[in-house]
């Protein structure tokens, strides 16, 4: 159950219509997880300053349980979403970072429950 969080000091109307639903998409791809699985944000219009400047710039947080743990798979999955913020959001890859967070089934709530027990 991935959880992709995009923040972007972009405003609303300068990104592209169903940019949630395309990363969406894409982060199940990258991932190699279900598009039903993957929970998106995007959140526009942030005041951000990313090395020391306040130029249009983004961050992207990935959390997922299993697919994120290591500094390999992290690599592969750097490259392939940089590829799709760069195309999507115009902006350079030095303008943009990506942050990648490991889970466990325990710190997943759904269904009343935690993903360890479904």
């Amino acid at each position: 159950m991935p959880f992709v969080e995009l923040e972007t000091s972009l405003p609303a109307e300068r990104l592209p219509p169903g940019l949630a639903q395309k990363l969406c998409a894409s982060a199940a791809t990258i991932l190699d997880k279900p598009a039903e699985r993957v929970n998106v944000t995007v959140r526009s219009g942030l005041p951000m300053v990313l090395s020391g400047s306040a130029e249009p710039c983004a961050q992207l947080l990935v959390s997922s349980i299993g697919v994120v743990g290591s500094a390999e798979q992290n690599q592969r999955h750097s490259a392939r979403f940089f590829d799709f913020l760069t195309a999507q959001l115009g902006l350079g890859p030095e303008r943009i970072v990506i942050r990648f967070y490991p889970l466990e089934p325990w710190q997943i709530g759904k269904n009343r429950t935690v993903m360890t027990f479904l």
